[in-house]
């Protein structure tokens, strides 16, 4: 358990991991997907080369929605390269579906645990690597789409763990990096990046079981 320091005034959430996850898997879609252009993959296999690419294509430095969409169109063609798709279907199928929200599951634990933090008088708020589409995504799954504060990499200029991403979302909630509680499931994004700012962090580990009930809710 790890308990919200009192000096807290503002509780925000990582999204992908934390929050919502791809439902069905991101391995799946893509095998579809490639398979309409014919591609050899098995979804074995794209999911091994999606984990790559991801790993190749990291988010590192300045960036925006125009750069964003470009650094998927690098990762979509590095997994999929087997394909002859010039006019980009791949990647505006695979786009379009990742930013709605019925490909995204809301995981248990978030309704309670959001309402709980609500009822606590805490400002609630989203800070994620993601881009414009997570609006869109957060409006049709309560209680998300109740959220006021949404800081999206590719609109702040900066992705997590960069310093420039923290201090921004200082300036927009008006608070000292002390006041503020970052809960992801990302080392770097959002646990050592956050720290390292001022920050207060809580790592969730949701592939060791753990659920925010767990963590903040005893």
């Amino acid at each position: 358990m790890a308990p919200i320091p009192p000096n807290v005034r503002a509780v925000l959430f990582d999204a992908v991991g934390t929050l919502i996850d791809p439902d069905p898997p991101v391995a799946e879609i893509y095998h579809r997907e490639g398979r309409k252009l014919g591609t050899k993959y098995t979804v074995e296999e794209v999911a091994g080369r999606f984990r790559a690419a991801i790993k190749r294509h990291h988010q590192g430095g300045a960036t925006s929605e125009e750069f964003e969409r470009n650094r998927w169109r690098r990762i979509v063609y590095d997994v999929i390269d087997d394909v002859d798709d010039s006019q980009e279907l791949l990647l505006d199928a695979l786009w379009q579906h990742f930013g709605s929200a019925s490909s995204w599951r809301l995981y248990e634990d978030i309704a309670p645990a959001w309402q709980e933090l609500t009822r606590r008088g805490y400002l609630l708020g989203i800070a994620s690597n993601f881009d414009s589409r997570l609006r869109t995504i957060c409006r049709d799954h309560p209680p998300l789409h109740e959220c006021q504060h949404i800081f999206v990499s590719s609109e702040v200029g900066f992705p997590k763990p960069e310093l420039s991403f923290y201090r921004a979302v200082e300036v927009r909630l008006g608070l000292n990096p002390e006041q503020i509680l970052l809960i992801g499931d990302e080392e770097a994004a959002d646990v050592t990046g956050p720290i390292a700012a001022g920050w207060n962090a809580i790592w969730l580990r949701r592939d060791r079981g753990e659920t925010l009930t767990d963590l903040i809710l005893h």
